[in-house]
């Protein structure tokens, strides 16, 4: 605990000087920085627009707003931030947009539990917002962030140098966590779920539509991320191997999803698989009992078909994708054959 608080108070010195405009994104950026050191993904419900010029009035509501308990690493928020600002400070050299990275960085160092896992929000921790969140790959974003701090990665030679060890250390609580939630079904490592439970590891549900699950999706961002370990452990090289071997085994082959003509809908058009020599595509979900894939409406009910959603359900979410397509064909075969070759 008292190492977490010097921390904090360490990051709280790091608050950002007054900054003449040089780039409109980041003098935009410095205005929604939150007094927490992280940024919203929405106000009021409408996505921050970073290239979108603001009044006066704008400015001022968003400088009262800067103690608002809406900070979050969901949707690339925060970690899209950081490397923005680092790169425009490259540019400029603008102090200001260094700190405020700086503070980014510190921010996700603070909300990380001590097993390692992240939170979708910090500090609001209502809902499901506290559990240990993979979904839409926000643990791995802020994990990637730290991991290029920690190796002091191109564009991030100007962080302060403190953060170094603390990045490091923060990315070893993340392996630490992501071995521990990895899903075992009849003995075996398969894959994650889109978030874990914060104190069990357990795979626990979100939104209603979004169920206890073995998530293709995710799955390929956190091995993705484990790949780029440059010293592997065994316990992390038989995590990339058992989801690897998991997610050749759910590939759904001879399919393609997307967008199909429909008159019967408003928009005519409704989004479904159909047949497609030589593609393959893999399921959101797969039910962790039956490895089958589901899918669920705003009701919260298990289906086995797509169409027994409700239409804006089932235009409204990417219920397949070729996520794992680049992984089994180029990046996992190279990562083998660096690291499991004698």
């Amino acid at each position: 605990m008292y190492g977490r608080q010097l921390l904090i108070a360490g990051c709280l010195l790091l608050s950002a000087p007054a900054v003449r405009a040089q780039d409109a994104v980041a003098d935009a950026m410095l205005l929604y920085q939150r007094t927490v050191g992280g940024w919203p993904k929405h106000i009021n419900e409408v996505k921050v627009d970073y290239t979108q010029p603001l009044t006066e009035v704008q400015r001022a509501a968003l400088l009262d707003d800067k103690g608002r308990n809406d900070a979050t690493i969901d949707n690339n928020a925060t970690t899209r931030e950081i490397r923005y600002l680092l790169k425009a400070h490259a540019t400029h050299r603008t102090p200001a947009y260094l700190k405020a990275a700086e503070r980014g960085i510190c921010y996700l160092l603070q909300m990380q539990y001590p097993n390692g896992g992240f939170p979708q929000f910090w500090p609001d921790t209502s809902g499901y917002r506290k559990m240990i969140t993979y979904n839409d790959n926000a643990m791995v974003n802020a994990l990637l962030v730290l991991h290029d701090v920690g190796m002091v990665r191109p564009g991030f030679e100007a962080v302060n140098g403190k953060l170094k060890r603390q990045a490091q250390l923060a990315v070893n609580r993340g392996i630490d966590c992501i071995l521990k939630t990895q899903i075992r079904v009849g003995g075996k490592l398969t894959g994650w779920c889109a978030q874990h439970d914060r104190i069990t590891f357990a795979p626990v549900k979100a939104r209603a539509f979004e169920l206890v699950s073995l998530s293709g999706a995710e799955t390929v961002g956190i091995v993705e991320f484990l790949m780029r370990m440059e010293q592997p452990t065994p316990e992390v090289k038989n995590a990339v191997n058992s989801a690897v071997a998991w997610l050749q085994a759910v590939r759904i082959d001879g399919f393609a999803y997307g967008d199909t003509l429909s008159a019967e809908f408003p928009k005519g058009r409704d989004r479904l698989l159909r047949p497609e020599p030589g593609s393959a595509v893999w399921a959101r979900f797969y039910d962790i009992e039956t490895g089958k894939p589901f899918f669920a409406g705003r009701d919260g009910m298990k289906r086995w078909d797509l169409t027994e959603i409700e239409h804006e359900r089932r235009t409204g979410y990417a219920w397949y994708g070729t996520w794992a397509q680049k992984l089994l064909t180029k990046n996992y075969p190279a990562w083998r054959q660096k690291h499991e070759q004698p």
